[in-house]
């Protein structure tokens, strides 16, 4: 198990950990009913952290913030030598914390995406681990929601019996939910990436050895170019010049040069 805490990489809180240690943290707090923000951040979640103040606030309040991509893997091993010998994918993380969900009876919660999408993904979900128990789904709404509608989606969370939710509403909008929702909520609360699409079916992985070699990226942008091609073609090279920039010292990125948000976003 590798858990070397959190480390700065583009002035972005990340959590230099492995599959196990990661995992350990999520049962742990959802057998105790304690709260837990997570997200796993690829390249893209961590410049969405580095482009805005804001929402590098959000980032970096959470309690776990797992190295998804491995260019984010690399760099945690060549700026602080962490030696983790894999990235941390949301989706794999999102089977392994089912598989124990299901082995210790922890109930889980799906929100996100829409009702087609949750409905192929539960089933797929008990096809693979029968004995896991899903408390209940909730769609997106796809807009902001009220205070008093946020109010009912917590308590229906609460009511569920569940003791840890997935939430799938895509970066950096899952964030933002997770945010904005997880102190109200006394449980593992994670924000997994596509990770809906790819165990509904909609997605397909990319093989292993793009995976390895950190194109994952290139996979996806040929699966959805119109939809990806900004994030990929602008965001990974300027991710790899402010690498360059800090592993040489060049530049340091303040974790605390940040912007509290002044009011809540409220995604539904």
């Amino acid at each position: 198990m590798i858990d070397a805490g959190k480390k700065n990489v583009l002035g972005v809180w990340l959590n230099a950990v492995d599959y196990e240690a990661a995992l350990s943290k999520i049962i742990s707090s959802a057998q105790a009913h304690k709260k837990l923000a997570v997200s796993a951040l690829a390249v893209h979640g961590v410049m969405t952290g580095v482009l805005d103040e804001i929402h590098r606030y959000r980032l970096n309040q959470f309690d776990l913030v797992v190295p998804d991509g491995q260019p984010v893997r690399w760099a945690l091993n060549l700026l602080y030598h962490t030696q983790l010998p894999d990235r941390v994918c949301g989706p794999a993380l999102m089977l392994k914390v089912c598989e124990r969900a299901a082995e210790e009876g922890l109930p889980i919660y799906l929100y996100g995406s829409r009702d087609s999408v949750l409905e192929a993904l539960s089933k797929n979900l008990r096809d693979r681990f029968p004995k896991l128990i899903i408390a209940g789904s909730q769609p997106s709404k796809f807009r902001q929601v009220s205070a008093e509608e946020k109010k009912e989606i917590i308590q229906e969370i609460r009511n569920s019996g569940a003791a840890m939710t997935f939430v799938g509403l895509g970066c950096p909008r899952q964030e933002v939910w997770v945010y904005e929702y997880s102190e109200d909520l006394a449980m593992p609360v994670m924000a997994v990436g596509a990770a809906f699409d790819f165990h509904a079916g909609n997605l397909s992985p990319a093989p292993v050895i793009l995976q390895k070699a950190g194109l994952e990226w290139l996979y996806r942008l040929i699966q959805e170019p119109r939809r990806l091609w900004k994030r990929y073609v602008f965001l990974n090279p300027l991710y790899i010049i402010l690498f360059t920039l800090q592993f040489l010292k060049v530049t340091y990125f303040d974790p605390l040069k940040a912007t509290r948000p002044n009011q809540e976003m409220r995604y539904g």
